[in-house]
């Protein structure tokens, strides 16, 4: 099957940067779409940033000029890089891409475990 497994993370005071990255593993064919999603405690899990396999990007307005996402096709890695952190962004992060197996034409969405950012003083 397939695997996400990100790192990173953690507590940071406001203003500050962290980044988490996730790697994926498995029975990989060929990986489209990555991205990162957030769900803050009480909140729907929301889409923070998208990467397509050809690099281009799209982020949720709260997060634009702040965060980046890149990735590593080669590694089958995924990056996201927050500076300027606010309160509002402390959440479980979780990582996302929609992966076709080795073992047929079919693209589903894979999910990691999730990391958490808290942002505080």
């Amino acid at each position: 099957q397939v695997q996400l497994v990100e790192s990173g993370g953690g507590l940071v005071q406001p203003g500050g940067s962290l980044s988490v990255s996730c790697a994926a593993s498995g029975s990989i064919f060929r990986i489209y779409g990555m991205g990162w999603y957030r769900q803050a405690p009480g909140k729907q899990r929301e889409l923070v940033a998208r990467i397509s396999s050809g690099g281009t990007t799209n982020y949720v307005d709260s997060v634009k000029g702040r965060f980046t996402i890149s990735r590593d096709n080669a590694k089958k890695m995924v990056y996201l890089q927050m500076n300027s952190l606010k309160p509002d962004d402390t959440a479980v992060y979780y990582c996302n891409a929609d992966v076709q197996t080795i073992w047929g034409t079919s693209v589903s969405g894979y999910w990691g475990q999730g990391p958490q950012v808290t942002v505080a003083s």
